[in-house]
């Protein structure tokens, strides 16, 4: 159950990172998946032992886990932006 809230959270905040960064119509739901899980997990690898709390792959689902994997998200698709057209947008 835990891994579905986590699909379920990841996807809408990938999605809302998408919105951000202006990459919205690039990507499909599957896509808003994978940039907001592996943005979580960024997350809680990186910026949670500076900002404090815990990550978001561990189930806790607090609005500063949420806030940070978003942080996540959108650096994550800032680097991928980066690589791909030579500037973040």
């Amino acid at each position: 159950m835990n891994l579905i809230i986590m699909l379920i959270v990841g996807g809408i905040l990938g999605w809302l990172a998408s919105i951000v960064m202006r990459t919205d119509g690039q990507q499909g739901m599957f896509l808003n998946v994978v940039v907001g899980v592996i943005g979580a997990m960024l997350a809680g690898f990186l910026l949670t032992p500076f900002l404090g709390g815990a990550p978001i792959t561990t189930g806790a689902f607090d609005i500063k886990s949420l806030f940070v994997s978003f942080l996540g998200a959108v650096v994550l698709l800032a680097i991928v932006n980066l690589v791909r057209r030579g500037s973040i947008r």
